[in-house]
């Protein structure tokens, strides 16, 4: 018994000091935020600006990535196409690599002197520095992960109801609205807030596209950063924010998997 017990510490200390790891830092923002002035600090205009438009664009983000991603996912799922494997690498790429590379490959590609906005200058459309920008450095770090979400859907729904759909005279939009839709729904939605999600904390990327320019740019993550050089306290409470949101979406994905699994 004593050998067994000792044995355990062998698992017992490093994942104690795997999650101290996770739970320390975070524990230390709470108690370092509270104090008499916090609601004053998050109530403050920089904090409701950045609050807004973080709240605002990361909406627009996940409507779009709903919108041209569900058909997406459902043609790699459902579609025998050539080079699927590699357009499916093509999107889950942004998911690995570091944003700062994501939002160089943006403003090469779309700023007024990139390889596309030279371009779109010509007609007068300039993107980079703009809340357009942060729309879309968002929705390149974060849609990925709403399509890969929905291609797993759509991939687990038993062939042979589609073919019960066809016998019955379906076509492909009856069986998309009628059948797919309502059977992968909690994974959609599931994918939906991870990628409102990931586009709240959204960072790297963004500051080098859009920049951090205050009521036009400036998200909660930028707001904190600047935060670090302005106003400490507006960093804490904004960071509490948004963990706080980040945890109520989590607790939510959660939820929506464990009623899938009942």
């Amino acid at each position: 018994m004593k050998k067994l017990l000792d044995s355990k510490w062998i698992f017992i200390i490093p994942s104690a000091l795997m999650l101290g790891l996770f739970l320390l830092p975070l524990a230390a923002v709470f108690i370092r935020s509270i104090n008499p002035d916090f609601f004053d600090y998050a109530f403050s205009k920089q904090a409701l600006d950045a609050l807004k438009l973080s709240l605002v664009t990361s909406t627009i983000t996940t409507v779009c990535a709903i919108l041209f991603g569900t058909p997406l996912a459902y043609v790699l799922a459902n579609w025998k196409i050539k080079y699927k494997s590699w357009i499916e690498l093509l999107i889950d790429l942004p998911i690995v690599l570091p944003p700062s590379v994501a939002g160089l490959a943006l403003l090469i590609a779309f700023g007024r002197r990139g390889l596309f906005g030279s371009y779109l200058n010509l007609i007068g459309i300039s993107l980079p520095f703009t809340t357009v920008a942060v729309v879309m450095a968002q929705m390149f770090v974060a849609a990925p992960l709403y399509i890969r979400s929905a291609r797993v859907g759509f991939s687990g729904i038993d062939k042979q109801l589609e073919e019960a759909a066809n016998v019955e005279g379906a076509n492909r939009w009856q069986l998309f609205r009628e059948v797919m839709l309502p059977l992968t729904g909690r994974t959609l939605l599931s994918g939906a807030i991870l990628t409102w999600t990931r586009a709240l904390g959204e960072f790297g990327a963004t500051i080098l596209f859009a920049g951090n320019l205050e009521g036009v740019t400036q998200t909660m993550p930028m707001a904190i950063y600047l935060g670090f050089e302005r106003n400490l306290g507006v960093a804490l409470a904004l960071t509490v924010m948004l963990t706080l949101a980040s945890v109520v979406l989590l607790l939510s994905t959660r939820w929506l998997e464990k009623f899938n699994c009942d």
